[in-house]
């Protein structure tokens, strides 16, 4: 494979990449939203916890939105923990697959193992972008 092939194949890479963080982007701010306006419609039967909860999940996803665009526009990383996060999450979720898959529904175990690919193609994406 000559040079040239190579560069070919990184910026083809890298555009794959950067559809991938448009997705989970998108994802994102969906999730965001949707909760604002659970938030909003049920602000007055929502326990204290809940809301503390709710609010804290909200941050989350403000700081992983915000790191998606600085990811998408410069290729630069907010946050080093992002990808201690997904690690630690993925390595709880394949435990709790290991042990519980069948006793899940059929289709919560699809939806968990989808989750767990998205999570492997992000973190190969932050390690990807970290690397460079």
């Amino acid at each position: 494979m000559n040079s040239d092939e190579k560069r070919i194949d990184s910026k083809e890479e890298a555009a794959r990449s950067n559809e991938r963080r448009i997705e989970q982007l998108i994802d994102v701010v969906e999730k965001h939203t949707r909760t604002e306006r659970h938030l909003e419609q049920n602000m007055d039967i929502t326990s204290p916890d809940d809301l503390r909860h709710t609010l804290h999940i909200q941050k989350e996803r403000e700081e992983e939105i915000e790191n998606l665009k600085n990811i998408i526009a410069h290729r630069e990383h907010n946050k080093v923990n992002e990808l201690d996060n997904l690690s630690r999450n993925y390595a709880f979720t394949n435990s709790y697959l290991e042990n519980n898959s069948d006793k899940m529904d059929p289709e919560s175990r699809e939806h968990t193992e989808e989750k767990q690919e998205n999570r492997k193609d992000q973190i190969r994406n932050i390690t990807d972008t970290t690397v460079k």
